[in-house]
């Protein structure tokens, strides 16, 4: 090898290292749903489904009683068969469906647990799925003082119209769903949210997403 086909094999299995430390043991096999937007646990993001491989995904799991996995995309549209796509993401859970006014099939997930996608394919129909693993459960830890700030942004944000009517439970004391929340709706680039979401260390999101809100301001 040269020395740069070294170096960049001995960085990706030490990026394999790194998530191994991270997993649990379990591998499922299920549907992959790249969205140019992230949910974490205790999220909800509501989808419209139109596109075949999507309702026909929706009716096996509500046959069979199981979520999918949202992944963020990292390159290609929603709509689009020929797509790439970040391999940390989150298992879901429908927890609403039902017929929009456009026609159109409308249903609310709710993020579960993080995963990481170990391999994925796309079948016939377009639907990718994948073998998945998931990550351990994130620590729990109270939000410390200095991020009070944070604290009053998600509580200024859930106030939105939009955002109320998704009844997500909150708990502006947990450090977790603080730095989760704020993940998933402050307006920021797609990079930085699947770097928020990747984070295993609830306070290391914090002082991140307080960076991150300090260069949004100064825009």
């Amino acid at each position: 090898m040269t020395e740069t086909t070294t170096r960049d094999y001995n960085e990706k299995i030490a990026g394999r290292s790194a998530v191994a430390d991270m997993v649990k043991s379990t591998i499922m096999n299920v549907p992959l749903f790249p969205l140019g937007s992230v949910v974490l646990p205790g999220g909800r993001i509501p989808l419209q489904l139109f596109e075949p491989r999507y309702t026909d995904m929706l009716s096996r799991c509500i046959r069979e009683d199981r979520g999918f996995v949202v992944v963020l995309l990292r390159e290609g549209l929603e709509t689009r068969r020929k797509v790439a796509f970040y391999d940390i993401g989150t298992y879901v859970r429908i927890v609403d469906f039902r017929q929009l006014d456009n026609g159109l099939l409308g249903i609310t997930v709710e993020g579960e647990s993080k995963v990481t996608v170990v391999r994925s394919w796309q079948q016939q129909d377009g639907l990718n799925v994948g073998d998945v693993e998931c990550l351990l459960d994130e620590p729990r830890a109270a939000v410390p003082e200095a991020f009070s700030g944070l604290v009053q942004v998600l509580r200024a944000l859930v106030r939105h119209p939009v955002v109320k009517e998704l009844d997500m439970d909150l708990d502006f004391e947990d450090a977790r769903v603080v730095g989760w929340r704020l993940t998933e709706l402050l307006p920021l680039e797609r990079h930085h949210k699947q770097a928020l979401l990747e984070i295993q260390e609830p306070i290391e999101r914090l002082r991140r997403l307080e960076t991150l809100l300090d260069e949004l301001e100064q825009r």
